[in-house]
């Protein structure tokens, strides 16, 4: 379900949907498996629910771990992709970095563990795996709203990914 402005209604004439406003702040919430567009102000423009990397709660520590990673990133740019549109985010950031190479110190991770990367906002859901957790890490939406967010999200935005 997509929440989104309601339509306006002017002197009479005859109502047409607000246009919606860019979105300058995108908040996936892990927990809740939702992706929030926000505008300048701090508004809600739309909700999306997500499927996310099965690998469970916490932040992303190595490739190959199923999981979504938590923190601050950003849109970098939008991708065709198999998955329609993809919106590459700037994982591994400094704070993904510092944890790797802490869990590297500590014995934590296999032998020969990499970082991984290429992680994103993508379409690809279909509806029988709404509901369902899939990636490899990433954040996936159906088709239909993937191009919605791509076209509301410009490259730079912020991306909060929270548990």
């Amino acid at each position: 379900m997509v929440l989104a402005a309601s339509a306006l209604l002017l002197l009479g004439a005859p109502a047409r949907a607000a246009p919606a406003a860019r979105a300058a702040r995108v908040l996936v919430d892990k927990r809740a498996h939702t992706l929030t567009l926000f505008d300048g102000r701090g508004d809600v423009i739309a909700v999306f629910p997500v499927s996310l990397g099965p690998g469970g709660s916490g932040p992303k520590q190595r490739e190959g771990d199923m999981r979504t990673p938590v923190g601050r990133y950003h849109v970098t740019m939008h991708q065709p992709s198999v998955y329609k549109v993809f919106l590459r985010l700037d994982y591994p950031n400094r704070e993904d970095w510092a944890r790797f190479r802490r869990l590297e110190r500590e014995g934590e991770l296999p032998k020969g563990a990499r970082i991984g990367g290429d992680i994103g906002i993508h379409g690809g859901t279909a509806p029988s795996l709404r509901g369902q957790d899939w990636t490899l890490g990433c954040v996936a939406v159906d088709d239909a709203q993937i191009a919605e967010i791509a076209r509301l999200v410009p490259d730079g935005t912020v991306v909060d990914i929270e548990e």
